[in-house]
């Protein structure tokens, strides 16, 4: 167990691997909730509107919007939430829908003991041929 400040009141907790304090843990959940029902109500919405009507901060919603817990139908709000990969604006998580997917791909080829660029027609024709 190690001491750490939390990421967002950074008071010290005893943490088990997060970076943000029981207290805030609650709150953040308690925050879910309110901007959540806020978005049901209001499809079209960005961040810094939602924030401001909903008197969450801004850093808790980004948070709960790159834990996939929020998606946004509307745009994000200037500035507010990119693929971390490309840059391009993205509703929910990190990752645009292009960029998880070749993160997937990379991570299944790396499991898997395929080389980056070798495709299934080459394995499966392999396979037939008695090569491994």
């Amino acid at each position: 167990m190690n001491i750490l400040s939390c990421k967002y009141c950074r008071k010290p907790f005893a943490s088990l691997g997060g970076r943000i304090c029981p207290d805030c843990l609650e709150q953040i959940d308690r925050d879910f909730i309110t901007v959540r029902d806020y978005i049901y109500e209001h499809k079209q919405t960005n961040i810094d509107t939602v924030a401001e009507e909903t008197e969450v901060p801004k850093a808790i919603i980004l948070h709960l919007l790159k834990e996939g817990r929020l998606i946004l139908d509307g745009p994000s709000g200037e500035g507010s939430l990119f693929c971390e990969r490309c840059k391009k604006p993205i509703n929910t998580g990190r990752l645009c829908k292009s960029c998880a997917e070749k993160a997937a791909s990379l991570l299944e080829q790396s499991v898997s003991g395929r080389k980056p660029g070798e495709d299934e027609a080459n394995l499966k024709s392999s396979a037939k041929l008695g090569h491994k």
